[in-house]
């Protein structure tokens, strides 16, 4: 898919690494989102013995995936060390109690260190708005799912935060909100991929804000501000902010901050793919347990 901005990955991990601390505090709508993808897999059956968590985060998602699905190994990957450190110690102490076995991966989405048709479920909650090439991270899902296993995700579609990238438009022309991709763009890059029978629909979340100095928290708490290589790397000056902001309240004309989200949500099934000559992948059940 052809976007026209890009993410600088260095500059993206860095932020996930300095937000891992206190994403817990700011994660409402992986929460929204994370609900929502569960209800609609209430209908499908899927025998998972083995779970990938791909963008895991802190791992808000294991307790339901391990209830839901009763695996025996749930591999949590996220590209940032501190994250899967916070996933640890929320189940540290379950440890010696559940059959289900843990890993712990950091890793690249577009790089999956699984073997060919070694997962039964790819679970993915708002990791895609933090990807430019969706094509690389579907035939990685693809190559990895067995034939039959499901992927599930959910994302950002177009119109969202675009009340932001508005208010930054009358004070500057650098790029300030990701361009994310429309729904149908993602159907095609998933057939594309060799995945089968993709399922996609939309939903809408508001989100209002009386405080910009909360927005702007929340945004850097869950690592969602600005990584693009498009954008202005100088200080922006208090008087370019202010203006920024004066739109950005403006609209309700009583200074209070709305946000519009598409959350676009989807699952779609694998047909058993196949890894590129010259690649190496190791088989999830010997990716051994992070400890501390």
């Amino acid at each position: 898919m052809n976007r026209s901005t890009t993410l600088n990955l260095q500059d993206l991990r860095r932020r996930f690494e300095r937000a891992a601390g206190l994403f817990d505090t700011a994660d409402f709508v992986h929460t929204v989102t994370r609900e929502g993808l569960f209800a609609r897999l209430d209908p499908v059956v899927v025998e998972a013995k083995t779970v990938l968590d791909l963008g895991s985060a802190t791992g808000g998602a294991n307790d339901t995936l391990r209830s839901r699905f009763k695996p025996r190994h749930i591999i949590s990957l996220d590209i940032a060390r501190n994250m899967l450190r916070q996933s640890v110690r929320k189940r540290s102490w379950l440890r010696h109690f559940s059959p289900c076995h843990s890993s712990h991966v950091q890793a690249d989405a577009s790089r999956l260190p699984l073997a060919d048709q070694s997962t039964d479920l790819v679970f993915c909650n708002l990791l895609l708005p933090y990807v430019d090439n969706h094509d690389a991270v579907f035939k990685e899902v693809a190559r990895i799912l067995t034939k039959g296993g499901l992927f599930a995700f959910a994302t950002l579609g177009p119109d969202s935060l675009a009340e932001i990238g508005r208010a930054w438009s009358t004070v500057d022309d650098s790029a300030h909100v990701n361009v994310f991709p429309d729904m149908h763009d993602i159907g095609d890059a998933l057939v594309r991929s060799g995945l089968r029978e993709p399922v996609l629909d939309v939903d809408r979340l508001t989100i209002r804000y009386e405080d910009s100095a909360k927005l702007f928290a929340d945004l850097t708490n869950v690592g969602a501000r600005n990584t693009l290589e498009q954008r202005n790397r100088s200080l922006v000056s208090k008087d370019r902010f202010d203006k920024m902001l004066h739109v950005l309240t403006g609209a309700d004309g009583n200074n209070t901050i709305r946000l519009e989200l598409e959350l676009v949500y989807g699952h779609c099934w694998g047909g058993g793919g196949k890894a590129e000559p010259g690649d190496f992948k190791i088989d999830a059940s010997h990716i051994p347990r992070r400890r501390g």
